[in-house]
């Protein structure tokens, strides 16, 4: 695709694009949101997938914010800190979940002499025990998450690191914010409709792809 010809570097979202999250945060998630409820903090809610999935590719003081606007800071950490072990623990049991063909297309990339960054709104615990768990060293040169930049937006971090980046580039990920990613430095973008950001959401994409075995045919 003509879009696409002169690609040198592919930046990837995680969580909805490579990582198939809710096998281990939609546990996590109710288990730490039960605390708040035994501890009378908010009251109970039945969450639908849906709502649960729509905190995915937020940072977790965003999702908070969303989840439950009037969460003290003391209990947003605390309720915080629950889902990371409980997704730590997860992933070091083996739990964690790949889309079909995630590494197979990472392997495919590489071979084809792209340069292959990782860009997660995640903590950096999460980042290092996936890192461990599917070797991605193996395939991303570089690998970020948004605690190191003290959880500034996508965008401006990849803006940050512009510099470490070959020319022309190309953003994939589920979610509105991946798509402004791309756009607000001036890159080419791919939206994931298989994750979990809405069609609305890719609207601006510069193509969406249904699974990822599309990116044989795009690179």
């Amino acid at each position: 695709m003509s879009h696409f010809k002169e690609i040198q570097t592919i930046v990837f979202d995680w969580d909805g694009t490579l990582h198939e999250s809710m096998h281990i945060y939609k546990p996590a998630f109710l288990k730490a949101y039960q605390s708040l409820v035994d501890l009378n903090a908010v009251p109970y809610k039945a969450w639908s997938d849906d709502e649960i999935k729509s905190f995915l590719g937020m940072n977790p003081k965003d999702m908070w914010a969303k989840a439950t606007p009037n969460l003290s800071t003391k209990l947003m950490e605390q309720a915080s800190l629950m889902i990371s072990e409980s997704m730590l623990e997860s992933i070091k049991k083996g739990q964690a979940v790949l889309y079909p063909h995630a590494l197979e297309i990472l392997e495919y990339l590489k071979s084809k002499g792209y340069h292959l960054v990782y860009l997660s709104n995640s903590k950096l615990y999460y980042m290092n025990a996936m890192e461990q768990a599917f070797n991605l060293c193996k395939y991303f040169d570089i690998m970020i998450c948004s605690e190191m930049y003290q959880f500034l937006p996508k965008k401006i971090i990849l803006e940050r690191i512009m510099s470490s980046i070959k020319k022309p580039f190309v953003v994939i990920g589920d979610r509105k914010l991946d798509i402004e990613t791309g756009v607000y430095n001036h890159g080419s973008t791919i939206g994931c409709l298989y994750g979990y950001g809405s069609e609305e959401e890719l609207k601006d994409a510069t193509i969406n792809i249904h699974n990822l075995k599309e990116l044989h045919q795009i690179f």
